[in-house]
């Protein structure tokens, strides 16, 4: 059946995304699903409302029901209910209160160590003991959050990931009693949204999508159209590190990440990954 109204809702909202009027052929199946990823946004305010344990567990599966390399299953999901634990990684990042305030806080890992010990179990070699273990973990897990955020608002709820728990690794591997080889992705505070959320502008879709081969010669000038895109609508409210660059006349998006990467961040989370068991080579 032809949705025009649909159509012309993830084409508008793709457009304030990417910068560009995309085609959509309003008699495509499965315009509702495509409206919920296009117009996904980040929370960071949630209602008092619970999120009850049978929907988590059921968006849990959902998320498991994910694509796994080789059939492996290596992304797991830690919920994470005792408050105590919540505060002790939550106050480690204080200028993100909203992980202490959703409704419910996941931890999504990379599990390296079922693998050896089936290998162990049914008395076979583990020779694939190289940095490709390690990535095709991480790999799933990424996959498996992926997977849980989509499911997660197709039911109406909100999410916000926090990649910045790496930062503190060793703590949450401690305060989640990991295993070995079992490392920490990202977490998740999910709940449901008090607000709209707020729409992230993107780069354009040129400047991540190639075809045949990659071809960076515009970049330029793309980070230049994003910049100016982005400020209109989403301009940062402060300037990274301004003792130290200074206040610049116009702060885009490039200025504010080449701010961030010119800090050292997670040095020690390789020395980490190889304490708990993993080998980089």
């Amino acid at each position: 059946m032809s949705d025009p109204q649909a159509a012309a809702t993830i084409a508008q909202v793709l457009e304030e995304r990417f910068g560009e009027r995309l085609a959509v052929d309003p008699a495509l199946p499965g315009l509702d699903t495509l409206a919920r990823l296009a117009a996904r946004r980040v929370h960071r305010r949630w209602t008092d409302r619970a999120v009850e344990p049978a929907l988590l567990r059921l968006l849990c599966a959902c998320a498991l029901s994910s694509p796994s390399k080789s059939d492996l299953q290596q992304g797991d999901i830690v919920i994470v209910h005792d408050r105590t634990k919540r505060r002790a990684i939550s106050s480690l990042i204080p200028d993100m209160p909203w992980m202490d305030q959703a409704p419910v806080f996941l931890v999504f890992c990379g599990n390296g160590s079922r693998m050896p010990q089936i290998s162990a179990l049914r008395g076979k070699p583990f020779p694939n003991d190289h940095l490709d273990a390690f990535f095709n973990a991480v790999v799933d897990g990424a996959i498996v959050m992926t997977a849980f955020i989509a499911a997660a608002e197709a039911v109406g709820l909100g999410c916000v990931p926090i990649s910045v728990i790496r930062d503190h690794a060793r703590v949450v591997a401690e305060q989640l009693a990991l295993p070995s080889r079992v490392v920490p992705i990202a977490g998740l505070c999910v709940g449901w949204p008090d607000g709209p959320g707020r729409l992230s502008p993107r780069l354009a879709i040129d400047a991540r999508v190639q075809v045949d081969r990659y071809d960076e010669s515009r970049l330029t000038a793309q980070l230049d159209e994003y910049d100016q895109r982005r400020h209109k609508t989403a301009p940062f409210g402060r300037q990274r590190k301004p003792e130290r660059w200074g206040e610049a006349p116009f702060y885009g998006w490039s200025e504010d990440k080449a701010r961030q990467y010119a800090e050292p961040q997670r040095t020690d989370f390789g020395a980490f990954v190889r304490a708990i068991g993993f080998k980089l080579d």
